[in-house]
């Protein structure tokens, strides 16, 4: 005994389905990709303040910090997706007294291009700013 297809139902119905779901399933890949890369570039903008913070406290004088935090965040920064970045050193530790408790801030933002991704509502653009302390040696010549 054999079936005999019902004509006229069903078809068409999957190519409808693809049709409309195809729109649907771009768009999520590419939010997957935005997201990835936001956090990427979180981690290496975290990653970079911690360092630059680290090697402006090694440091014994303002402009030698600046010099080496602006350099330890360009390394450190280097395969990201970001499009410019900026370093921001507070060397005011620096100059406290001998004894004293000091720390050096630095900040550090990226701004990341995403208009390659041509997502509709997406912003060109996005900045990842990250801050890090460092403590300087108390009792080390200034």
């Amino acid at each position: 005994m054999t079936r005999q297809r019902r004509a006229g139902r069903d078809d068409g119905s999957t190519t409808l389905e693809v049709a409309i779901l195809t729109p649907a399933l771009i768009l999520l890949l590419g939010a997957m990709i935005v997201v990835g890369r936001i956090q990427l570039t979180a981690g290496a903008v975290e990653h970079a303040a911690a360092a630059a913070a680290r090697e402006a406290s090694l440091a014994r004088t303002a402009g030698v910090a600046i010099t080496a935090a602006r350099s330890a965040a360009e390394r450190a920064l280097a395969t990201t997706d970001c499009a410019t970045s900026d370093v921001q050193v507070d060397t005011t530790g620096l100059s406290a007294p001998l004894g004293q408790p000091a720390t050096v801030r630095v900040t550090v933002s990226c701004v990341i291009d995403l208009s390659d991704l041509a997502i509709p509502g997406l912003p060109g653009t996005r900045t990842q700013t990250a801050s890090a302390l460092s403590p300087i040696d108390a009792w080390r010549q200034r």
